[in-house]
Protein backbone atom coordinates (compact mmCIF):
# COMPACT_ATOMS: atom_id res chain seq x y z
CA UNK A 1 0.00 0.00 0.00
CA UNK A 2 1.36 3.58 -1.12
CA UNK A 3 1.48 6.51 1.55
CA UNK A 4 0.18 10.02 -0.30
CA UNK A 5 2.75 12.44 -0.06
CA UNK A 6 2.89 15.80 -1.44
CA UNK A 7 6.00 18.73 -1.51
CA UNK A 8 4.78 22.16 -0.59
CA UNK A 9 6.12 25.56 -1.78
CA UNK A 10 4.04 27.34 0.40
CA UNK A 11 2.22 27.43 3.87
CA UNK A 12 -1.63 27.49 4.21
CA UNK A 13 -2.48 28.16 7.72
CA UNK A 14 -5.92 28.52 7.23
CA UNK A 15 -5.64 30.40 10.92
CA UNK A 16 -4.59 27.02 12.78
CA UNK A 17 -0.86 28.31 13.58
CA UNK A 18 0.18 28.38 16.66
CA UNK A 19 2.91 30.46 17.81
CA UNK A 20 5.61 28.26 20.05
CA UNK A 21 7.11 30.57 22.34
CA UNK A 22 5.63 34.16 23.67
CA UNK A 23 7.79 36.91 22.30
CA UNK A 24 9.28 35.01 19.46
CA UNK A 25 8.66 34.34 15.82
CA UNK A 26 8.41 31.06 15.83
CA UNK A 27 5.18 29.04 14.57
CA UNK A 28 3.64 25.24 15.00
CA UNK A 29 1.43 24.31 12.81
CA UNK A 30 0.18 20.76 12.11
CA UNK A 31 -1.38 19.38 8.39
CA UNK A 32 -3.17 16.22 7.73
CA UNK A 33 -1.22 13.56 5.65
CA UNK A 34 2.21 13.40 4.62
CA UNK A 35 3.57 17.02 3.62
CA UNK A 36 7.58 18.41 2.43
CA UNK A 37 8.93 21.74 2.51
CA UNK A 38 11.98 22.99 1.34
CA UNK A 39 14.44 23.43 4.48
CA UNK A 40 16.38 26.83 4.98
CA UNK A 41 14.78 28.45 2.04
CA UNK A 42 12.17 31.12 2.07
CA UNK A 43 8.55 30.24 1.52
CA UNK A 44 5.27 31.55 1.14
CA UNK A 45 3.10 31.93 3.81
CA UNK A 46 -0.85 32.55 2.87
CA UNK A 47 -3.79 32.20 5.02
CA UNK A 48 -5.97 30.26 2.24
CA UNK A 49 -4.83 28.95 -1.01
CA UNK A 50 -6.88 32.39 -2.68
CA UNK A 51 -5.71 34.69 -0.77
CA UNK A 52 -2.38 37.00 -1.31
CA UNK A 53 0.81 36.14 0.53
CA UNK A 54 0.88 37.44 3.82
CA UNK A 55 4.59 37.17 5.00
CA UNK A 56 7.32 34.58 4.26
CA UNK A 57 9.02 32.49 6.43
CA UNK A 58 11.65 29.57 7.20
CA UNK A 59 11.07 26.07 7.97
CA UNK A 60 13.05 24.69 10.62
CA UNK A 61 11.17 21.28 11.71
CA UNK A 62 9.24 19.03 10.07
CA UNK A 63 7.87 15.49 12.13
CA UNK A 64 6.03 13.02 10.10
CA UNK A 65 4.17 10.98 12.37
CA UNK A 66 0.27 8.90 12.11
CA UNK A 67 -1.06 10.58 9.12
CA UNK A 68 -0.18 14.34 10.27
CA UNK A 69 2.76 16.50 9.47
CA UNK A 70 3.78 18.69 12.08
CA UNK A 71 5.56 21.97 10.64
CA UNK A 72 7.75 24.53 13.02
CA UNK A 73 8.69 27.49 10.91
CA UNK A 74 9.61 30.72 11.59
CA UNK A 75 8.42 34.16 10.37
CA UNK A 76 10.94 36.36 8.23
CA UNK A 77 8.91 39.02 7.25
CA UNK A 78 5.46 39.81 7.72
CA UNK A 79 3.75 41.79 4.48
CA UNK A 80 0.72 43.04 6.60
CA UNK A 81 -0.80 42.81 10.09
CA UNK A 82 -4.21 41.74 8.71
Amino acid sequence: MSTPLSMEWTIITNGKEKRVFPNDNLFEITFEGYKIFPLNERIEIKRNPRADQIGSGQIEELILKENSTVCKYRLISLHSVN
